[in-house]
C-alpha cells in the first residue's frame, strides 16, 4: 500500500532515482528457502522522503539492503541513479555505494576508541577525498547538526541523541544522492526523535537528498512523503 501525504511532494517533478524492477529476494535457513522479497516492482524520485512501513519480517529492512547494495537479489533488476547496480563487480560496487549512498541504522557503529570528528571523518578515507576537504565538511556538517562543541569528545562522552546525529552527519559526509535509515529513532526519546526527524527534514530541503526510511514510528511517517506498506516481502 502507498500512501501519499496530503502536502504535495518536493519531489513530485523530480526524475526516478530508484527504480526497483520485479525484485525477488529469498534465503535459506538448513533446507528451508525463506520468501524476503517477492516480486516487488517500485520507483523512487529525486528528493523523496520516503518511508517503508510493515511489522517485523514483512521486508522492509530487506529491501532497504537491496536498495543500498549491500544485498543482491535472485531475480529483478535495481537502477540507482541510472546504474543497474545488479551488473556492477563487487569492486565498483563498493565505490558505487560510497559515492551515491549514505547509510544510518539503528545502532550507531562508531569507533568507540576515535574522537568523534575523526569518527564521522572515516566514510571519506574511503573515496580518497583529501584530508582538508573531509575536515572542512565535517566542520560544515557538525555546524549544521549543533555537534561542532562536541567534535573532539569521545562517543561514551555523547548523549544517544548526539550520537545518532553524529551518525547521520558520517553518512552524509560524502554527499551522497541517498539516504538510507534503518529504524534511526528506534532507540532514542520522544525528544531526540522529533529531533532526527526535523533533520531529516532539513537534509532534503538543503541538500536535496532523497531519503528513505524503514520503521515503525508514525512520527516519521506522519513526515514523509509517501508511505509504503510491506506484507510478507510485498507491497501491500
Amino acid at each position: 500500500m502507498e500512501q501519499t501525504n496530503t502536502e504535495t511532494s518536493v519531489a513530485n517533478d523530480k526524475r526516478p532515482i530508484v527504480v526497483i524492477d520485479k525484485v525477488v529476494r529469498s534465503y535459506k535457513v538448513k533446507k528451508q528457502t525463506i520468501p524476503a522479497i517477492n516480486g516487488i516492482s517500485l520507483s523512487i524520485n529525486e528528493g523523496e522522503f520516503v518511508v517503508l512501513n510493515g511489522s517485523s519480517g514483512s521486508g522492509k529492512s530487506t529491501l532497504l539492503q537491496l536498495i543500498g547494495g549491500l544485498d543482491k537479489p535472485d531475480s529483478g533488476n535495481i537502477t540507482i541513479d541510472g546504474v543497474d547496480i545488479k551488473k556492477l563487480s563487487d569492486h565498483k560496487l563498493s565505490l558505487f555505494r560510497g559515492k551515491t549512498i549514505g547509510f544510518v541504522f539503528q545502532f550507531f557503529y562508531l569507533q568507540p576508541f576515535l574522537r568523534l570528528g575523526r569518527n564521522i571523518e572515516v566514510p571519506g578515507m574511503f573515496t580518497r577525498l583529501k584530508r582538508k576537504e573531509r575536515k572542512l565538511r565535517v566542520k560544515q556538517l557538525a555546524e549544521i547538526v549543533g555537534l561542532s562543541d562536541r567534535l573532539n569528545h569521545f562517543p561514551a562522552e555523547l548523549s544517544g541523541g548526539q550520537i545518532q546525529r553524529a551518525a547521520i552527519v558520517r553518512a552524509l559526509l560524502n554527499q551522497p544522492k541517498i539516504l538510507l535509515a534503518d529504524e534511526p529513532t528506534g532507540n532514542l526519546d520522544s525528544t531526540n526523535s522529533a529531533a532526527i526527524i526535523d533533520l531529516f527534514e532539513q537534509i532534503r530541503q538543503q541538500f536535496g537528498t532523497t531519503i528513505i526510511v524503514a520503521t515503525h514510528d508514525p512520527n516519521i511517517a506522519a513526515r514523509a512523503d509517501r508511505i509504503i506498506t510491506l506484507k510478507d516481502g510485498a507491497i501491500i
